[in-house]
């Protein structure tokens, strides 16, 4: 194989990130030491979904349990605004560094510190990167103007739209801009004319628009992952189960 590109994609998932994408990383980094070629991580920080950067930590002293996220400017950045646009408010990052002693090694603390990006996307891969999880790792970011302009159509998708002064991530059904609200309600918006520049895919069709792009010979996947991807969208990429790891959803610290 002339140039293996290994590939594994992952929504930000904490400001310390969660065990499955580190085991990811690691078996990613275990085949490429077999096969040789480059590493590439697709980051879909397209995502909106707050729950995704729950980080659960356990008390050094106690063992207790604590799940710790960004929080936010308003309601409507919270649950409708993809994870790239939901802003880093300063004082729940002095908030946080007050209490992270408890949960994570001075280092981590020292870099959480250190980290001031402005949006919730950049702060997790800011930290990913301080944690040496990146180091010649390729990112290559869902909400990238370049890498949306870059791939192919899709008929299922989101755009991303101007509402009530934030962007929020809509899904575009019948010439309608619609926003989840759980369940089976939605919440119509309006909407305008819209390039590929504001669109980002669905679940059933995030793989194909994402190998459109970065042409992965081998595709490191976790357990979910397995069930839903499309595997007839690309016959010629070898689909690798990510090696297990223990307390999965976990925040990692670097400590086990």
């Amino acid at each position: 194989m002339h140039h293996p590109i290994i590939c594994f994609g992952q929504q930000p998932c904490g400001f310390f990130p969660k065990r499955f994408l580190v085991a990811k990383i690691l078996t990613a980094r275990r085949l490429q030491k077999e096969i040789g070629g480059e590493i590439v991580f697709f980051f879909h920080d397209s995502d909106h979904d707050p729950r995704e950067t729950i980080a659960i930590l356990r008390e050094q002293h106690s063992n207790r349990e604590v799940a710790l996220n960004f929080q936010f400017e308003n309601r409507i950045q919270k649950q409708f605004s993809p994870l790239y646009a939901k802003r880093v408010l300063p004082e729940w990052h002095e908030k946080t560094a007050r209490q992270l002693p408890n949960y994570a090694p001075q280092t981590l603390v020292a870099h959480f510190k250190e980290t001031r990006s402005s949006n919730v996307a950049e702060f997790c891969l800011e930290m990913y990167a301080r944690m040496g999880l990146l180091e010649d790792v390729r990112v290559e970011r869902s909400s990238a103007q370049q890498f949306r302009a870059r791939a192919v159509p899709v008929s299922d998708y989101f755009v991303d739209q101007q509402y009530k002064g934030e962007i929020v991530r809509t899904r575009y059904r019948d010439g309608k801009f619609l926003l989840h609200k759980g369940g089976d309600r939605f919440l119509e918006i309006p909407g305008g004319e819209f390039g590929p520049e504001q669109i980002s895919p669905t679940r059933d069709t995030r793989f194909r628009w994402m190998q459109s792009v970065i042409g992965c010979t081998h595709y490191v996947a976790g357990a979910s992952e397995q069930q839903y991807i499309n595997k007839a969208d690309a016959p010629n990429v070898q689909f690798i189960k990510r090696d297990e790891i223990s307390d999965f959803n976990k925040a990692y610290t670097g400590q086990e």
